[in-house]
């Protein structure tokens, strides 16, 4: 006779570790998604895969820069311009007082003229428009009229173009907050790669960096090159100085630099200022070829030029490269070469 009773029911704890399998499952399906089915990245899988990670963050860093800079300067022009206006209403109330003074004089002097009567209640560009009020004015009260008027509308001139550049001030924060956003988000998924390295895969990287950063104690002699000029040898002296700093996202010096952050601190020491980004130092001087290049030019790499260093002879570039590495010489054709600028 056939049996009916029920199935017998799995208890919790099984339910458990096989809910707890079917999500491993597909944790693990994804990371397979992402690498070689069944496998890990290799080495040289996840230091492409850093690499491209580190030039994307250095684009964005140079975005980065560019909003800070425009930021700082926009600061500063709003600063300017609240300067004026406050200098601009204290000239404005002394024209009041003037012509109130006027006034005074004429009230012991037998009455105000009502016209300044209605003036110091009111505006007194309704009046100035009315010829019958001109004139019942004295040329006096007309020229301090029309210096009031001429202030008033400076005044408000002003203050409208604070308005508009405090505006442009609060975009281009929401911009330098999305850029700070995006380089740490992509330094963050290439450390999340690099994490999955073993020790040994790790050091192994780590000795390649070693042998890319050459000594800092190397330097290239510019003693007998007289093709540099003064400025440019300066600068690329100034550069040699940071050799083995740190590269840091958005920095530029002393301590620590970013590609743009170390050519504009370079010339700085040279006594000359240049733009902060390398996309605006692509476009300050005469370009040039790689066979033109002198030490100390800037050059460029990448086709949206993201990337600038210092000619340092050779065919080698003394940059500060991406985020891991430090100020260091390179050669020109680990990276595509777009052109130089003599400063």
């Amino acid at each position: 006779m056939a049996s009916h009773r029920r199935p017998k029911q799995p208890s919790r704890t099984r339910v458990t570790v096989l809910t707890t399998a079917a999500a491993a499952a597909v944790v693990l399906s994804a990371n397979a998604a992402n690498a070689a089915p069944g496998e890990k990245l290799s080495k040289s899988e996840v230091k492409a895969k850093v690499d491209k990670l580190y030039e994307e963050a250095e684009q964005a860093t140079e975005k980065y820069n560019g909003a800070k800079e425009k930021q700082q300067k926009l600061q500063k022009e709003i600063s300017t311009i609240q300067d004026n206006v406050a200098r601009g209403q204290e000239e404005l109330n002394k024209l009041r007082d003037g012509l109130g003074s006027m006034a005074s004089a004429q009230y012991r002097s037998g009455g105000i003229d009502p016209s300044v009567q209605l003036f110091l209640s009111s505006n007194p560009d309704d009046y100035l428009d009315k010829a019958s009020t001109l004139d019942q004015l004295s040329s006096q009260q007309v020229e301090a009229l029309k210096k009031i008027q001429d202030k008033q509308r400076e005044l408000a001139q002003e203050r409208a173009e604070a308005g508009d550049k405090l505006k442009d001030l609060a975009s281009t924060r929401t911009e330098l907050g999305k850029k700070k956003k995006e380089v740490q988000g992509k330094l963050a998924e290439a450390q999340k790669l690099l994490n999955t390295l073993t020790a040994k895969e790790k050091a192994d990287l780590a000795a390649e960096q070693a042998r890319a950063s050459r000594s800092s104690s190397e330097r290239v002699d510019l003693g007998n090159d007289s093709s540099a000029s003064s400025r440019a040898a300066a600068a690329f002296s100034a550069a040699q100085s940071k050799l083995g700093t740190p590269y840091v996202y958005g920095a530029s010096g002393p301590s620590s630099f970013d590609c743009s952050g170390l050519t504009s601190w370079a010339y700085a020491q040279a006594g000359v200022t240049i733009p902060r980004t390398s996309e605006a130092q692509a476009g300050i001087g005469t370009r040039l070829t790689m066979s033109q290049l002198q030490v100390g030019d800037l050059v460029f790499f990448y086709g949206d030029l993201h990337h600038v260093g210092l000619y340092a002879g050779n065919g080698q570039v003394l940059h500060a490269p991406h985020t891991g590495a430090v100020v260091r010489y390179e050669s020109s054709s680990n990276m595509p070469f777009q052109f130089g600028v003599r400063v």
